[in-house]
């Protein structure tokens, strides 16, 4: 259970209303997750919904590459909710399941493609100082070129937005949770 009640069309102010009638029409009136929070300032839910779509979509990252940095994410900030929403989807995606699993865990990732290692090591290493190295930095271009790099920092810093307003208004998990929870 959240912290705060759902919103209602009575409960956003005046001049976002028709910006929230426009997301219920959008969404058939279903906020779960993170939207159940960012519903309460629809603009901020519109927006980000458009920055969504392009990371998601028009991204030159690849599908796996997505997954993981979401799972990083979600990791590092304890994010049940979006780990429970992206680990299967990080399997389809092509992730190894001792990749999810131990990243999960927190324990030693082995094995993992110069990709993948560039976007864990990236991730691990800003969430945990707040900043990059140049050598963790220069090793994320590489794989990823100037636009990849900046789509991968941006859609990492989207999921962070995300997992804060989920952490912070304790978004519960839905019924089905498909994943075993991070340990935290």
């Amino acid at each position: 259970m959240a912290r705060i009640p759902a919103a209602t069309r009575e409960s956003i102010p005046q001049d976002q209303r028709a910006t929230f009638d426009e997301i219920f029409q959008q969404r058939g009136g279903n906020f779960p997750g993170p939207m159940s929070i960012m519903i309460n300032a629809p603009e901020v839910a519109k927006r980000g919904a458009h920055l969504s779509e392009y990371l998601r979509r028009g991204s030159t990252l690849s599908s796996k590459i997505q997954e993981l940095s979401m799972l990083t994410t979600a990791r590092e900030l304890d994010c049940q909710f979006i780990w429970n929403a992206h680990a299967a989807a990080g399997r389809r995606a092509g992730l190894r399941n001792e990749i999810v699993n131990n990243l999960r865990d927190r324990k030693e990732l082995t094995g993992l493609a110069p990709d993948e290692a560039a976007v864990v090591n990236y991730g691990r290493e800003f969430f945990r100082t707040n900043r990059v190295s140049q050598a963790t930095f220069d090793v994320a271009a590489a794989q990823f070129g100037v636009r990849g790099l900046t789509e991968l920092t941006s859609l990492m810093g989207y999921y962070a937005l995300l997992a804060f307003n989920i952490n912070a208004f304790e978004v519960g998990l839905p019924a089905e949770i498909t994943e075993q929870a991070l340990p935290i």
